[in-house]
């Protein structure tokens, strides 16, 4: 995903727009970070089956 992706998403929630330009900034590469994590596991449970 990347940092746009998760941006149009991120705006959708109004707690988005109280955080600080760095929290965002943070916010956008956990959510990232973790949206890999997810299909990683989402790939190898597919090899899996």
């Amino acid at each position: 995903m990347t940092s746009q992706e998760a941006i149009r998403v991120l705006m959708l929630s109004p707690i988005y727009f109280r955080l600080t330009p760095a929290d965002r900034r943070q916010l956008i590469r956990e959510y990232c970070n973790l949206f890999t994590q997810v299909c990683k596991r989402r790939q190898r449970a597919k090899k899996e089956e």
